[in-house]
């Protein structure tokens, strides 16, 4: 099966711009009032509005990433992208790829607002598994529950582990 949140994390780009245009205006209006004759000082509450927006920039640029997954084939693959520029260059890539028999076991939190994919993956190489974690935030629940589905298929199908 493959997924994707192309569509998805369309709408990205727009929400930046319209979070850099409030806190550039409040910066502006706050600038206006300091500058002004009236003896209204400046308190706290005239800087929340940005802090709540950087805030609310900070929560997108973390949760706004582009996810692939496929699991067709002999191969398993994952990757995260940034979204903002990923026209032009890719950013903030984490990728993993590898044989679906070194899958060891995964698990999917979703808290609402934040959701995570964590694969194992065994190695020879090293002593017991490798932890990738993926950010499945903007994937949709119906494809979430295919790529759960999934990846129990390929953890259900793969050959037992012999110990000698």
């Amino acid at each position: 099966m493959r997924f994707t949140n192309k569509t998805e994390v369309r709408v990205i780009p727009s929400i930046y711009i319209v979070l850099i245009a409030v806190f550039v205006t409040n910066v502006f209006v706050n600038i206006e009032i300091m500058a002004s004759d009236s003896e209204q000082e400046i308190g706290f509450s005239h800087f929340l509005p940005n802090i709540v927006t950087l805030l609310l920039a900070f929560y997108v640029h973390t949760i706004g990433q582009a996810f692939d997954f496929d699991s067709d084939g002999e191969t398993l693959n994952f990757k995260n992208n940034g979204v903002f520029f990923s026209k032009f260059m890719e950013y903030r890539v984490k990728r993993a790829e590898f044989p679906k028999r070194k899958l060891g076991k995964f698990r999917f939190i979703d808290y609402g607002i934040y959701s995570a994919l964590t694969i194992y993956i065994r190695s020879r190489r090293k002593k017991g598994y490798r932890k990738y974690t993926f950010n499945t935030t903007f994937l949709n629940r119906k494809k979430k529950k295919g790529m759960v589905a999934a990846l129990n298929k390929v953890l259900e199908t793969r050959p037992s582990e012999v110990t000698a």
